[in-house]
């Protein structure tokens, strides 16, 4: 029987995404506090339609706007680690990743009772520690990396990168769930000035949600099982016209058969297949 998976995740970096990228002006600060507002709107959204989703949210995030937080952990929404300050993990040793990943999780233990099964991390960036560091803290997933599209597999350890060529490790008990730039709202939406010029952003909702809704169309016709990951940010899609973007795209994917899920029912659900 087919079966065609769609998981709206949240990286709920309200103002930690600009505190990590060294910009801590009122002005900066401001944009990722949208977030927080915008989080009430889509929790709203996703009741109306009965849909459960995924939200990686730092540290930063839970200490900074705890009352949101616990909107969206009373919702009934799975909860996952999205490290702590939003430091790119790619940049850190592996005791500070580690501290990253322990930090993140005892306030989360804190306030859902229990530990994160899954992690992404921030700006999908992973160090050659991180693999094996999420093993070791009892993490079922991650959900960072690219090397497939609308099937989960196992995340490898111990790759060689060499000029001439790659030595591949071998494969990890931890499930990598993909994503991919595509199907990530902030390049396509957010205006973002760089030490390499601006990232310009600010795209027509219609042509996203064409893009977005393709790929669940090929999804749906090449495979009879699959998921297709779509990453979120409040302080991005929770703009107005955005809003209604992400609602007409729900209703058309429900009606071309889609079924919506967190992240770690649809690994469990991969999981059983692969006995």
């Amino acid at each position: 029987m087919s079966r065609h998976l769609v998981c709206l995740t949240f990286d709920f970096d309200t103002t930690s995404l600009f505190t990590a990228s060294g910009l801590t002006s009122p002005s900066a600060l401001s944009r990722g506090e949208f977030g927080a507002l915008a989080s009430r709107r889509i929790l709203d959204l996703l009741h109306r339609y009965g849909l459960r989703a995924t939200w990686f949210v730092p540290g930063h995030t839970i200490m900074s706007f705890p009352r949101e937080f616990t909107a969206v952990v009373e919702a009934g929404h799975e909860i996952a680690n999205h490290g702590f300050t939003h430091r790119s993990m790619a940049q850190l040793g592996r005791d500070e990743q580690e501290q990253e990943l322990l930090d993140a999780n005892a306030l989360i233990r804190q306030h859902t009772g229990a530990d994160p099964v899954g992690f992404r991390a921030p700006g999908w960036e992973l160090a050659e520690q991180t693999v094996p560091l999420l093993i070791e803290h009892g993490f079922q997933y991650d959900s960072s990396m690219m090397a497939s599209d609308h099937q989960p597999y196992f995340a490898r350890v111990g790759d060689h990168v060499d000029p001439r060529g790659i030595r591949f490790g071998t494969p990890s008990p931890l499930v990598e769930v993909p994503v991919s730039w595509s199907l990530d709202d902030f390049p396509v939406f957010e205006f973002w000035p760089t030490d390499g010029g601006v990232i310009p952003g600010l795209r027509s909702t219609a042509e996203v949600e064409a893009n977005w809704f393709d790929d669940f169309e090929y999804l749906r016709r090449s495979v009879p099982w699959g998921v297709l990951v779509l990453t979120l940010h409040p302080f991005v899609i929770g703009r107005g016209h955005r809003m209604l973007m992400l609602e007409r795209l729900i209703v058309r994917l429900l009606n071309a058969g889609a079924v919506f899920t967190p992240i770690h029912e649809a690994v469990r659900e991969w999981q059983g297949d692969q006995r």
